[in-house]
């Protein structure tokens, strides 16, 4: 048996076949121009999300600080209290309603807490019961 020997190819067709054509790079342009943005977008709304968790969480905390305070000082029977409270470096604005409610002689307290992330106005409220003979 006699194997012939294989003719050496040149180096250009080896890269001839071994490189991309002009459709497929334009393709691979194409995809990359729509999954950029996509990806980007995707990023930015994540970032966002965030940024919303963090004063959610930090916004709660300072609503409940401070409804407990009004409560205990009993600084929630004025009419209307509303104010601002800094916390980490960043400003909350509060606001206490009191309504009467269905029975007894309770009333219902909300607290309001106002922040902003990136130019939005979020709000977190918290609610309770009070009776209104209490001292």
């Amino acid at each position: 048996m006699r194997c012939r020997p294989t003719t050496p190819r040149s180096s250009a067709a080896r890269r001839a076949e071994s490189a991309f054509t002009l459709a497929e790079a334009l393709a691979a342009l194409a995809f990359l121009a729509i999954v950029i943005p996509v990806a980007v977008h995707a990023v930015q709304v994540a970032s966002l999300a965030g940024q919303v968790a963090d004063r959610k969480l930090v916004a709660a905390r300072v609503a409940d600080r401070l409804l407990n305070e009004l409560v205990v000082t009993g600084q929630w029977k004025q009419s209307a209290s509303s104010g601002t409270v800094e916390e980490n470096a960043r400003v909350f604005r509060w606001n206490l309603r009191s309504e009467s409610w269905d029975r007894d002689s309770l009333r219902l307290l909300t607290l309001q807490v106002n922040y902003q992330v990136q130019g939005k106005d979020y709000d977190v409220q918290l609610s309770t019961l009070m009776d209104n003979n209490q001292q």
